[in-house]
C-alpha cells in the first residue's frame, strides 16, 4: 500500500515512450496568444499585468547587467507555475516532482552565473570564497567551506522545489485515501478530512507558484553577485 503513494512520481510511458516531454510542453500550448487589436481581452491584460510586476521586482536589486536575463527568468517562472498547477489536477503527473528535471534547469543556469562572474569580474567572484578580515590560520579551511557551499546551490535548487512538491503531492494522497475510507464508517470524521483537504489543496495551490517564485529568486540573486 505504501508503495502504490509513490506511484504518482513515476513518468508515465506510452508503448514504452516517456510522456513527460509531453507534460513539459503541454503548458506553453495553454498561453493565450498576444492579438494585434489595440485593446486586448482581460486574460492578456491579467498576462500582461502579472508578467510586468514580477519582472519590475525581480530586476530591482539587479544592475543595467543582468536585465538581459529579465525575459528567461520570466518564462522560467511562468514555465514552472504553470506545470506545478497543472500537476495539482487529478489523474495528471508533475513534471517537477522528478528531481532530474529541476538538475537539469537548476545546474545550467546556476553554471551560466559563475562562468558570468568569472569571465566579466574574476577577483570578486573568487573573492566570494574567502570574506574579508578572515584571520591566516582559517583561510584554508574557510576556502573550502565556500566552495563546497558553492556547488551545493544548484542541489539545493533542484531539492528544495522536489521536496515541497513531493511533500505537498504525498499529504494531499494520504488525506484523501483516509477521507475515502472513512466515509461508510464515520461520516462526520470523513467530511471533517474532506474539509482539511480542501484547505491543503489552497495550501499546495500558494507553494506551487511560490516555490516556482523562489527558485527564480534565488537564481537572480546568484545572478546578482556575477555582475
Amino acid at each position: 500500500m505504501m508503495l502504490s503513494f509513490f506511484d504518482q512520481f513515476a513518468s508515465p510511458t506510452y508503448m514504452g515512450i516517456p510522456l513527460i516531454a509531453v507534460a513539459i510542453a503541454l503548458p506553453w500550448t495553454l498561453y493565450p496568444t498576444p492579438t494585434s487589436r489595440w485593446l486586448n481581452n482581460r486574460v492578456l491584460t491579467l498576462q500582461g499585468w502579472f508578467i510586468n510586476r514580477f519582472t519590475q521586482q525581480l530586476l530591482l536589486p539587479l544592475n543595467v547587467g543582468g536585465h538581459k536575463w529579465a525575459v528567461l527568468f520570466t518564462s522560467l517562472m511562468v514555465f514552472l507555475i504553470n506545470i506545478n498547477m497543472l500537476g495539482l489536477l487529478p489523474y495528471t503527473f508533475t513534471p517537477t516532482t522528478q528531481l532530474s528535471l529541476n538538475m537539469g534547469i537548476a545546474v545550467p543556469l546556476w553554471l551560466a552565473t559563475v562562468i558570468i562572474g568569472m569571465r566579466n569580474q574574476p577577483t570578486a567572484a573568487l573573492g566570494h570564497l574567502l570574506p574579508e578580515g578572515t584571520p591566516v590560520p582559517l583561510i584554508p579551511v574557510l576556502i573550502i567551506i565556500e566552495t563546497i557551499s558553492l556547488f551545493i546551490r544548484p542541489l539545493a535548487l533542484g531539492v528544495r522545489l522536489t521536496a515541497n512538491l513531493t511533500a505537498g503531492h504525498l499529504l494531499i494522497q494520504l488525506i484523501a485515501t483516509a477521507a475515502f475510507v472513512l466515509l461508510p464508517i464515520m461520516p462526520t470524521v470523513a467530511i471533517l478530512t474532506a474539509t482539511v483537504l480542501f484547505l491543503l489543496t489552497l495550501l499546495e495551490v500558494a507553494v506551487a507558484m511560490i516555490q516556482a517564485y523562489v527558485f527564480v529568486l534565488l537564481l537572480s540573486l546568484y545572478l546578482q553577485e556575477n555582475v
